[in-house]
């Protein structure tokens, strides 16, 4: 029978818990800071408040696929599918697959992702996402050197067991070496895009909701002298005939003399933000790089378009893997050295879609004709 070092519980001292981004000094737990902090609350706010950002993120999560761990030493590959499969991961769940998929949420969001191998007399017992908002990276004595602190309100508090800590940032550059969100840029397109569709809700409940405007003019002198007895019995008639209406029961209203009712702002027509939204969406669309067909976003667009768009986000999938690599390769690394494997284990990630599957069939395909019309070559240069 197969005997696993890897426990997925039963954690007996106080180093198996989350060392790394627990070790805040007590008292210190709240009110905690980070840089750009209000920037984070404002791309949780974003993902919150328009759904088609939400559903771009989850889609690329989705779209990025899923992985195998392959381990050098064949003698340890069950062992390594049972440690993905079953590794668990805070109290999101279990496989290394989930913590993927949490690791990338993050550094879509917030432009880095960071976590935690946890460890127990030698033993990996499971994974941890941290909040990367409460957390910050600096520069150590030399400029490959990272160092990680939780932020308090007084002073930073050095982590614990650095080489256990995952680490991946997004779309690094020199000014912004610790990753930059795939938010950036949308907050105003955002904002202008919410305004629109206040703008809408207003004035459909305007519509819905419509407002009368009742005016009586008295024709004569002594229509004049009652104007005010007459324009109360009008408004008392008007209110109870609207109440009836509304409790579904239909009631005419009947008044006397000169009475003019109009609908206020009848006259107005609503403006066409169709242009508009669709613009913005547009410009939001094409920073996450999804497809519009896969948010069911039915825009004129050509096969050869659709296809040219998959390649696109294709490539961007790549780019995402390429991040997550070292990451996986890591853990698994870090699990076959805990049972004592002198081995060392490589990612291997599915294809992104079915239309991959056909296009390498094809290849395959390609390939093989062609090795067989120079087989045949060969032959009949030899036989003449």
């Amino acid at each position: 029978m197969l005997e696993i070092r890897f426990k997925k519980s039963g954690i007996r001292n106080k180093s198996a818990i989350p060392a790394a981004f627990s070790n805040r000094r007590e008292g210190n737990t709240t009110g905690l800071l980070t840089p750009n902090s209000f920037e984070y609350e404002l791309y949780e706010a974003l993902r919150a408040s328009v759904p088609i950002i939400d559903a771009c993120v989850l889609k690329i999560v989705r779209l990025t696929g899923g992985f195998k761990l392959i381990a050098e030493n064949e003698k340890y590959q069950k062992e390594l599918e049972t440690f993905r499969e079953t590794v668990p991961v805070g109290l999101s769940g279990e496989s290394l697959n989930e913590f993927i998929d949490i690791h990338l949420d993050s550094m879509l969001t917030y432009g880095r992702g960071i976590g935690e191998i946890l460890i127990d007399d030698g033993c990996v017992i499971g994974l941890y996402n941290a909040d990367p908002t409460l957390f910050k990276v600096s520069r150590g004595n030399d400029p490959c050197d990272r160092r990680f602190y939780a932020r308090g309100v007084n002073e930073d508090v050095p982590i614990e067991n650095p080489e256990r800590v995952l680490f991946s940032c997004l779309n690094p550059n020199p000014k912004n070496p610790f990753g930059v969100s795939v938010f950036r840029g949308l907050p105003s397109l955002a904002g202008v895009l919410m305004k629109i569709y206040r703008s809408i809700g207003q004035n459909f409940e305007r519509i819905g909701n419509v407002r009368y405007a009742v005016t009586y003019k008295p024709q004569s002198d002594s229509d004049l002298a009652f104007a005010k007895e007459r324009a109360m019995q009008i408004a008392d008639a008007w209110s109870e005939g609207m109440t009836s209406t509304r409790s579904g029961n239909v009631k005419d209203f009947v008044a006397v003399g000169d009475v003019d009712i109009k609908v206020i702002g009848a006259d107005n027509q609503l403006i066409d933000t169709e242009i508009p939204v669709r613009q913005l969406l547009e410009q939001m669309i094409s920073k996450l790089s999804v497809p519009p067909f896969l948010l069911g976003l039915n825009w004129s667009s050509t096969e050869r378009m659709s296809t040219q768009q998959c390649d696109i986000l294709t490539s961007e999938l790549e780019y995402l893997r390429r991040i997550l690599t070292p990451v996986i390769t890591k853990i698994a690394n870090t699990f076959l050295r805990s049972i004592g494997a002198d081995c060392k284990a490589y990612v291997e990630w599915e294809n992104v879609n079915l239309l991959d599957e056909t296009e390498l069939a094809k290849a395959r395909l390609y390939n093989a004709q062609a090795k067989q019309l120079e087989i045949l070559n060969e032959r009949e240069e030899q036989i003449g």
